[in-house]
């Protein structure tokens, strides 16, 4: 059976650094870090007292007060992104049958900050008697924004969510690529969101010594690939992408953004956080999506890392780059996005790939910024765009996604002529 093309016809981001696909190419193109002392709760007793959180969010612009009461902010977030992403590709009625809208939307760890929240109060406030928030459940569940979207416009297709902790988002683009590549669905909504910015996460990720504790200068804190890092930055939002069938989208006239042609797969088979030394997992996932795009390692113009700003993860990456792309890895121009909207988690794959389909666009590789001193571990004659933007023609651009478990995505965008 001949494959389905598959096409971006529509992008929608919350995040720390901007509150729209758009606004969010403007802070990443202009190097913004969305850095700054948290307001979510009091983090004086924790280690690391800042996030990249989402800035002038108001759930009163997007829901009534009852309806914003029922989702857990990982889910305002998800449909948030996902409401933006189908009025920018213009679906409608009149030009989709609703039957083949899917819907694949993701989190890595849903609500744990409402869950946190009712046992506290359980525990803390009750006087033993069993009593709970009657949307306890359906505030904790990731599939639930897939739910939610399905049931808001009437999407009957595949609905369902991927998770792979910070690939999460990826995976679920994946899926949707497949299922219309196969002829399965014309039209998929796919992304995923993160919203774990409270006292059990930032105290979760703490204990594991995974985040930043630079809390005299949060701005700087996330720093990919320089030699003085020391954890990822916590960040909060969603993004989410329309994809399409090539002939569906055209037939109705809908705007391309860019093309997806591979998607690759893999497992680090090592430990439950840290990724494998020697890149072995990564270096499996891009191979297997450069045979899935059936284009040659030096087809690769772009590639969006995954960049966490970990002292073991930013040394894994580049090792796995440089045995894929041989002496072409040093034409590749990389960055990462973290470094301006800290790690959202399971929304980290969707905004990263949005990231990558406007670097094709619109031929901007946006930077790698806070980067101060070279790390020896890491090749220097690679190009990480630190600093500071680059216009550059972009033909195809990879985009990585690797997750606690040693779960690995990786996706492929070729520009749309």
């Amino acid at each position: 059976m001949e494959s389905k093309r598959v096409v971006v016809t529509g992008l929608g981001a919350i995040t720390p650094i901007g509150n729209t696909a758009k606004d969010f190419w403007e802070g990443l193109t202009h190097g913004i870090s969305g850095a700054a002392e948290i307001t979510r709760f009091d983090s004086s007793l924790y280690k690391t007292h800042f996030a990249c959180e989402v800035k002038g969010y108001d759930p009163d612009n997007f829901f009534d007060k009852k309806t914003a009461r029922k989702y857990d902010l990982f889910a305002q977030f998800d449909i948030v992104a996902a409401d933006e992403a189908i009025a920018d590709a213009g679906i409608t009625p009149d030009n989709t049958d609703f039957d083949d809208v899917g819907v694949i939307l993701t989190s890595g760890i849903g609500g744990v900050g409402h869950f946190f929240n009712e046992m506290k109060e359980f525990f803390t406030e009750g006087d033993g008697t069993p009593r709970f928030n009657p949307f306890l459940i359906t505030k904790m569940i990731i599939n639930m924004p897939g739910g939610v979207i399905s049931i808001k416009y009437g999407f009957r297709g595949i609905n369902f969510a991927t998770v792979s902790a910070c690939a999460s988002s990826a995976h679920a683009i994946m899926d949707a690529f497949n299922y219309i590549r196969l002829g399965k669905s014309k039209v998929i909504i796919a992304g995923g969101a993160g919203a774990a910015i409270g006292e059990c996460g930032i105290g979760g990720f703490n204990a594991m010594k995974a985040l930043s504790t630079r809390n005299d200068d949060p701005l700087t804190a996330s720093r990919p690939f320089d030699l003085n890092r020391d954890g990822f930055v916590m960040g909060e939002g969603a993004g989410c992408i329309v994809l399409e069938e090539y002939e569906h989208a055209v037939a109705r006239g809908a705007t391309i953004y860019a093309e997806l042609v591979g998607c690759g797969a893999s497992a680090d088979a090592y430990h439950i956080t840290a990724p494998h030394p020697e890149g072995k997992g990564g270096i499996l996932s891009m191979r297997r999506a450069l045979a899935d795009a059936e284009i040659a390692p030096e087809a690769i113009d772009h590639i969006n890392t995954h960049g966490t700003s970990t002292p073991a993860g930013d040394v894994a990456e580049p090792i796995a780059i440089k045995e894929v792309f041989g002496e072409h890895a040093y034409n590749i121009s990389l960055n990462s996005t973290k470094s301006m909207t800290g790690h959202l988690l399971g929304g980290a794959g969707a905004i990263e790939a949005i990231a990558s389909v406007l670097a094709l666009k619109n031929g901007i590789v946006p930077p790698t910024i806070n980067h101060f001193d070279d790390d020896p571990r890491i090749d220097s004659r690679l190009d990480f765009t630190f600093n500071k933007a680059r216009l550059r023609d972009i033909h195809y651009a990879l985009s990585n996604s690797f997750g606690f478990g040693g779960q690995n995505a990786t996706l492929i965008f070729k520009k749309h002529e």
